[in-house]
């Protein structure tokens, strides 16, 4: 897939840009080549030599060298390549990016390019989380920029939250979807998957048995097509997919707020297990065992995002897709479903427990939409999902 493909990798400053050098030599691994940019803060981390030795390319740094304005100028370096990759994306470069600035070579060439572009952020989590860094996303992601990351985890600087560059496999991942030339090239789709947890007290919460297996294995299939996959997830069993925006939350009104976020989308599919109701007033003290007297729960109901997103007056995806997971009556509960919440399609399964499908590697579904019904064999969750982003990316055209 990368075979001759030409990026242009621009490398920020950050602690992360060491990840970079594994980054470079993936991509050559599958024949693609890579022309290296460094900013002045990217060589505090990575020495051009180092990094020109696996490229097998020129090291550029200097927007005003006259040597390599000679040999090609700055704005042809900016459209000769198929993709422009920018890692690490610090909180700074990403604020330049959003400002339009050009007062060095990377940025300059951001600027000048008419090439798409990809960015692996990565910076401290409370940079990440700032109201400043939010901003500047939302302005990049209108502008058309993909992202990849960032993950949670533990950081240089001792803390531990979002803001960790994605891993150099995960990054190529995203680098093969954002050049693949499948019929979802250029399409932009939402998925949610997995189980949402409604806290009842800091130890205790209310979920349900959602593995998260169904809503990856799609979230993979679209971007296998092509497509440029928001994947908002809950406390999955399984791991995220590769190459696709990951947003991780925990509660439906999280979700909520991340679905919000991540419009405008061609496509929405809504696989996630929402908890349909969640504890009103949430203790903030563990609720203790008092012997003969159980505790009393009043429940709320929670945000209905299917029929937020189905529903919506202005900036409604062309496609909403909802799934239903239902133990009697599967068909015409399902049927019901699709025209009260307003959606598209509803893929239908049950998940009564004898069929072991929640949780479970296979999957037996009935899509359902405006002209009726068709039911599809039980099959592995991976080829349903490869056959539902078929069928997403027809009706897209």
């Amino acid at each position: 897939m990368l075979a001759d493909k030409r990026v242009l990798l621009i490398i920020g400053g950050g602690i992360a840009a060491y990840k970079c050098l594994e980054l470079i030599r993936r991509l050559k691994e599958r024949g693609a080549h890579v022309t290296p940019v460094l900013t002045r803060a990217a060589q505090q981390f990575v020495t051009p030599l180092s990094v020109s030795a696996l490229a097998g390319e020129k090291a550029y740094t200097d927007l005003f060298d006259l040597t390599d304005e000679a040999e090609m100028g700055h704005i042809q370096l900016s459209r000769v390549a198929d993709l422009v990759v920018v890692a690490p994306a610090t909180a700074d470069l990403m604020a330049k990016m959003a400002g339009g600035h050009a007062n060095d070579l990377a940025t300059t060439l951001l600027m000048a390019t008419d090439t798409p572009v990809l960015m692996a952020p990565a910076m401290n989590v409370r940079m990440w989380e700032h109201p400043a860094t939010q901003r500047n996303l939302s302005t990049l992601l209108a502008d058309g920029l993909r992202l990849v990351g960032p993950n949670s985890g533990d950081m240089a600087c001792g803390e531990h939250g979002a803001g960790r560059m994605a891993e150099p496999m995960e990054i190529l991942a995203a680098i093969e979807s954002a050049l693949s030339d499948g019929p979802l090239k250029g399409r932009r789709v939402l998925v949610t998957s997995g189980p949402t947890h409604e806290p009842i007290d800091p130890v205790r919460y209310i979920a349900n048995r959602s593995s998260g297996a169904q809503g990856t294995a799609i979230a993979s299939a679209l971007a296998a097509l092509g497509a440029e996959v928001v994947f908002v997830t809950g406390p999955a069993d399984v791991a995220p997919p590769q190459g696709v925006e990951v947003v991780s939350v925990v509660s439906a009104q999280e979700m909520l707020a991340a679905v919000e976020g991540a419009l405008p989308v061609d496509a929405a599919v809504f696989a996630a297990a929402v908890a349909d109701w969640r504890v009103k007033g949430e203790s903030s003290s563990k609720i203790k065992k008092d012997k003969g007297q159980l505790p009393v729960l009043e429940f709320v109901e929670n945000p209905d995002i299917l029929a937020h997103v189905s529903q919506l007056p202005k900036g409604r995806p062309k496609l909403v897709v909802g799934f239903a997971a239902e133990t009697d009556d599967v068909l015409a509960n399902a049927t019901a479903k699709r025209i009260r919440k307003g959606c598209d399609w509803i893929v239908a399964n049950d998940v009564s427990p004898e069929t072991g499908i929640m949780g479970g590697s296979e999957n037996a579904v009935q899509l359902i939409t405006a002209e009726g019904s068709e039911s599809w064999p039980r099959m592995s969750k991976s080829d349903v999902a490869r056959q539902l982003a078929a069928q997403i990316a027809a009706a897209l055209g």
